[in-house]
């Protein structure tokens, strides 16, 4: 199996269209969910421009504890309802932050995140944890990368 991740697209839209099915590939055959989100956070940080942390965060025993990712050293815990994490799981949403500094309670991981863009996951009701992609720019994400990103998290949930 071939595991390079190849981008030729030139739009958001066509970049997210050409990563799902290289994620699909990768992760088909493998039932360890770790080895999936580890991969995943990967092919997210090489793909998407722009993104300074790409990764999950698992709930464990009442609160999200840092999963598989790519990027800086990252918080290790969050409360639900804390931080853009913690609200995205505690309001079963996927959050979109066009500015951090002027969301409520952020969790200032990395000082050179300036946007956000957490994924809720859950499979029937139950919290299992988040994605998250910061970005150094402002207004990094929109209702594109909301739509692909939880396309991407819908394949992931079988793994959980």
């Amino acid at each position: 199996m071939e595991t390079v991740v190849h981008i030729r697209a030139t739009t958001k839209r066509e970049l997210y269209e050409e990563v799902i099915p290289q994620l699909e590939s990768l992760i088909a055959d493998e039932s360890d969910l770790i080895a999936n989100l580890a991969n995943t956070a990967s092919v997210l940080k090489l793909a998407l421009r722009d993104v300074l942390w790409v990764g999950f965060y698992l709930m464990k025993e009442g609160e999200l504890v840092l999963g598989p990712f790519q990027g800086k050293p990252a918080c290790v815990r969050i409360e639900v309802g804390k931080g853009v994490c913690g609200c995205a799981i505690a309001r079963a949403e996927t959050l979109i932050v066009p500015d951090v500094e002027k969301f409520p309670g952020h969790i200032y991981c990395d000082p050179d995140s300036r946007s956000e863009i957490v994924v809720p996951i859950f499979r029937e009701g139950r919290p299992l944890g988040v994605l998250d992609l910061d970005s150094p720019l402002l207004e990094a994400f929109d209702e594109t990368d909301k739509y692909y990103l939880e396309k991407i998290v819908a394949l992931l949930i079988p793994k959980f």
